[in-house]
């Protein structure tokens, strides 16, 4: 996959405005047992309040239903294409499983790099080729591969590693534990039964991509933002003052008046006793 460059020949193109090429990609309809509807809330909660800024509009979207899991094990599947998903950074491939009772199963994964359309691909709780696309437990992939769409609790699903081009390394076995430095450079232990998939995620390219205009955005569900700074000093801690005006305070404030610079906003967890080096 690569990026396309477009000519500046309109405004909206004159700031180097680029597009993903999909020529790589199968251009259909996603599967329709795969797909539902995607509610929007535009950043709002249960009661109506909003709890994530500048979020509204946007394009209509379908969910295309991905499995994290792949738990048909021991199953040959077949990569019969590879799509576009407008709801996540990666590409995802539709894989076709072998026929089991007479029947045959579908389902979305998300596509690594290098895999192609009629590749075989498999999950298994065993000890199986390391190859890319197949999943497995760490305890069974070799020292020094890239994997992704990795687990931190066995039988939950991947959660972490699953945007474009991202991929973490095992390092070392630590008893019960592998050892493992995460994209962000991070490096955390993770159960040996835990899954994974081998390989990188595609889609590189993904953060090449110049939007051009303010347009674009807006196709993506954001709204415009607004600096503290040029609002009024009843709608933020940072408003007021006549011109271009520094904001006023020993420390930069929230919309809500708290303090922001350098404030740790993640909360503790029971699993931060298995992070060995925080990233950068």
């Amino acid at each position: 996959m690569s990026v396309k460059v477009y000519k500046p020949t309109t405004p909206g193109r004159n700031n180097k405005a680029s597009v993903e090429d999909r020529s790589g990609l199968d251009d259909k309809r996603p599967e329709k047992s795969l797909t539902k509807m995607l509610q929007k809330n535009a950043g709002r909660n249960h009661s109506g309040q909003i709890t994530v800024r500048h979020r509204g509009g946007g394009n209509k979207r379908l969910y295309r239903i991905v499995d994290f899991d792949r738990t048909d094990y021991d199953r040959k599947a077949e990569v019969i294409a590879l799509e576009y998903d407008p709801n996540r950074s990666a590409n995802i491939a539709l894989i076709e499983y072998e026929e089991k009772d007479g029947k045959t199963e579908k389902s979305y994964i998300l596509a690594p790099e290098g895999l192609e359309k009629g590749d075989t691909v498999m999950s298994s709780k065993e000890d199986i080729e390391p190859e890319v696309g197949n999943r497995m437990p760490l305890e069974h992939i070799p020292i020094g591969l890239f994997v992704y769409n990795i687990e931190l609790e066995p039988g939950k699903g991947g959660s972490i590693v699953r945007s474009a081009g991202a991929g973490a390394q095992l390092q070392s076995e630590e008893g019960k534990f592998i050892q493992v430095k995460l994209p962000s450079t991070e490096v955390r232990l993770v159960p040996k039964e835990a899954k994974a998939t081998i390989g990188r995620v595609g889609n590189p390219q993904h953060e090449l991509v110049k939007l051009g205009k303010a347009g674009r955005r807006r196709h993506k569900g954001w709204r415009p933002s607004v600096k503290g700074k040029a609002m009024n000093p009843v709608d933020h801690p940072h408003g007021g003052g006549e011109g271009w005006t520094p904001i006023g305070l020993k420390t930069p404030k929230s919309p809500t008046g708290k303090k922001t610079m350098g404030k740790k906003t993640r909360k503790k967890k029971k699993s931060d006793k298995l992070i060995i080096k925080r990233r950068n």
